[in-house]
């Protein structure tokens, strides 16, 4: 008898406590002809965290719960709060992407919640995990098989609109089905928060925070006033964006107040000015389902946007489809930027190993995130060649500097290598051959005259009676003889090799002495 067979059954109240007993596996699939890789029960294992990059300069770290952190440029310009991988973890709750589906059958309405672990046992579920060869989107995907839903949602990344986040809810029952939806993202930060700032006074970053909703669809998150210390007026005049298509007529929020209202059946209402909270954006739709249908949808947001952009984003979502398909193509292009940029390093590589290469595109790829590439391969341009050796070594700079204005303004490696050639042709000179019987060797130095010195010590309890020996040599006169004694002396000359010792780990001549006796 199996271990499993023999445990005693676990209730939730009068509901039977669900475990998956699906192992965790791993394959290449193609999901809208593209490859990803699926982890089959992805919440059977330890949380892991991984990250999603793009060909601009987006950053986002993701825990496979589905927490997350994001924003542009470094961690001072988040979009979610940067912390480190256990917090983030943690934060999956109450950061990131939140969804709540109320689906009505026969007499009821039932409550699931994808991807949270506070309703885990009361349903049959199959969490999923794909992520693609290029590394650049991730797809979280949950499977309802007692209400016969799944809930998928994408994560990728746009040069002009930001970072989109594409949902579906897709019925897998007979049946058609009724559904109420309130999905969105939570803990958006405002603009112009510093990392620092965010982590040693969120509680004070909190009162600072400013919620507004423009045209029932686009929300902003702002500053109420730069937050300093100094006796002076600072105002915000950038903001964070959030806006949404895919929802007929939405009820929006902007904070998280009234999610247990939703969850209890409630009606909730449209927030249009939201203050001293932590933002969020969440949309809410009731639609119906046929079997086998679904409904798509797209959040999207960006980070440090002026009044013109708010502007031009109003004016777009007046014809939400072109946007859609204009955010689309966008992420697209994004991609084959991507793959440009690997190549350009020797990324792409064909083996009869798939995941090899797919292995050898991901590590050039975190090479090149470190070290960039060649623009444009390997162009010169002239004025930053000629510039560059201005730096590196001004007498050539002056030598070829007319040599070198002559030059196309951009030119490639092999051009500059033929240049370098010529050039040392030209200053290379004839080497004519010495015979043996030419070669003298240099003159040697003459000896310095020596002569005799009379040593007369010092008497016990008397000074030196010498002054004008150097105190070098008078500290060691008692050990050089009896009294009397002859000591070589060298006359100075012309020679400018003058002994040298050590100051402060330099050499420096020691004084010329003007007076030896």
């Amino acid at each position: 008898m199996s271990d499993t067979a023999s445990r005693t059954p676990i209730y939730l109240g009068q509901q039977p406590f669900h475990t998956a007993d699906t192992p965790t596996s791993g394959k290449e699939v193609t999901c809208d002809g593209e490859t990803y890789y699926k982890i089959s029960a992805v919440d059977r294992m330890r949380p892991f965290f991984m990250s999603i990059v793009s060909h601009s300069d987006h950053w986002m770290f993701l825990s496979s719960n589905g927490g997350l952190s994001a924003g542009r440029v470094n961690s001072d310009h988040a979009l979610f709060p940067y912390y480190t991988d256990d917090k983030i973890t943690e934060g999956a709750e109450t950061t990131g992407s939140k969804t709540i589906v109320l689906v009505e059958a026969a007499d009821r309405r039932t409550l699931w919640q994808p991807f949270s672990d506070q309703d885990r046992g009361v349903y049959r579920i199959e969490r999923n995990l794909y992520k693609n060869a290029y590394g650049n989107k991730v797809i979280f995907e949950e499977t309802n098989h007692d209400l016969g839903l799944t809930f998928r949602y994408q994560w990728s990344a746009s040069e002009r609109y930001g970072f989109v986040r594409q949902a579906r809810l897709e019925s897998t029952a007979s049946t058609p089905v009724k559904v109420s939806v309130l999905d969105g993202i939570q803990n958006l930060l405002p603009h112009g928060i510093p990392e620092g700032l965010q982590r040693g006074s969120s509680n004070l970053v909190d009162a600072y925070k400013k919620c507004e909703l423009e045209g029932g669809t686009l929300g902003l998150y702002a500053l109420s006033a730069i937050i300093s210390d100094k006796a002076e007026p600072s105002e915000c005049l950038k903001s964070n964006v959030v806006w949404s298509v895919g929802f007929d007529a939405p009820t929006a929020l902007l904070c998280a107040k009234q999610l247990n209202t939703f969850r209890t059946g409630g009606a909730i209402e449209t927030e249009t000015d939201i203050k001293a909270e932590r933002g969020a954006y969440f949309i809410q739709s009731d639609f119906e389902l046929a079997a086998g249908e679904g409904k798509d949808w797209m959040i999207v947001a960006d980070l440090g946007q002026s009044i013109r952009g708010v502007i031009q984003l109003k004016k777009d979502l007046q014809s939400p489809d072109q946007l859609r398909e204009t955010v689309l193509a966008d992420i697209e292009a994004g991609s084959e930027r991507l793959i440009a940029l690997v190549a350009a390093s020797d990324g792409l590589q064909l083996t009869a190993d798939r995941r090899r290469n797919i292995r050898h595109f991901a590590n050039t790829m975190f090479n090149i995130m470190r070290g960039g590439i060649f623009d444009e391969n390997y162009t010169i341009e002239r004025a930053d060649f000629m510039a560059y050796i201005d730096r590196a070594n001004h007498k050539v700079f002056f030598k070829k500097q007319q040599a070198m204005a002559a030059w196309p303004e951009t030119f490639d490696l092999f051009f500059l290598q033929e240049q370098a050639a010529q050039a040392g042709s030209q200053l290379q000179a004839p080497v004519r051959r010495v015979p043996a019987a030419e070669v003298q060797p240099p003159p040697r130095r003459p000896e310095p005259p020596v002569e005799p010195v009379l040593h007369q010590p010092p008497q016990r309890g008397r000074r030196l009676q010498n002054p004008g020996l150097p105190r070098q040599l008078a500290r060691h006169l008692p050990k050089l003889g009896g009294a009397r004694a002859l000591l070589p002396r060298v006359h100075r000359g012309h020679d400018f090799q003058v002994p040298q010792r050590h100051h402060f780990r330099r050499l420096q001549p020691l004084p010329r002495v003007q007076r030896w006796l």
